[in-house]
């Protein structure tokens, strides 16, 4: 491929990624909204989520199935994952979570590279970070844009665009249920 044909789609990429983030939803937008997140209070505890993974056309390509645990310390909230998918394959996660000042968090998981920033607002909690995918041998890495919605006491709605190179090739949609 040619210099010329290079720069032009390079630009055409950095357009598309500034269009994207600029039509993104805002935090604040969500200052009003109740209930609140409060994302300890409603991670502390037994939960069960189900979800779903779709490819860029929007077809289902995996279910499953997640018992979480959230205890929390301090300033620090340790989630447990337990995941089943519908093809039988199983997966932890284990995040560590730390509250900083004005609905801000910093999240660390084996699978997350770096560090995932997050901030609630109402009854919205965005997270943003990058994820490494497994896949037929090798490992990708993509980034996670997730917006998570407080129903009520128990349930939580969690819609999340996955990228790659600012373009989603991916989303996943999950709920969650907080058990008594």
């Amino acid at each position: 491929m040619n210099n010329n044909r290079c720069r032009f789609f390079r630009a055409i990429v950095l357009f598309l990624s500034a269009f994207i983030v600029a039509c993104s939803a805002d935090i604040d937008d969500y200052s009003q909204s109740g209930p609140e997140f409060q994302l300890f209070d409603y991670f502390s505890g037994q939960h069960t989520a189900w979800g779903m993974i779709q490819d860029y056309r929007l077809k289902q390509t995996r279910r499953f199935e997640v018992a979480l645990r959230g205890e929390v310390k301090g300033e620090e909230l340790t989630l447990h994952e337990d995941f089943v998918f519908d093809d039988g394959e199983t997966m932890t996660r284990v995040w560590r979570i730390t509250r900083q000042s004005d609905g801000h968090y910093l999240g660390q998981a084996d699978d997350i590279v770096g560090t995932a920033l997050g901030r609630e607002q109402g009854n919205a909690l965005h997270w943003q970070y990058d994820f490494l995918i497994e896949q037929d041998g090798s490992k990708t890495q993509v980034t996670f844009d997730d917006w998570l919605y407080r129903q009520d006491e128990k349930h939580v709605f969690n819609v999340t665009s996955i990228r790659k190179w600012g373009i989603e090739v991916g989303r996943l949609t999950l709920f969650f249920q907080k058990h008594d």
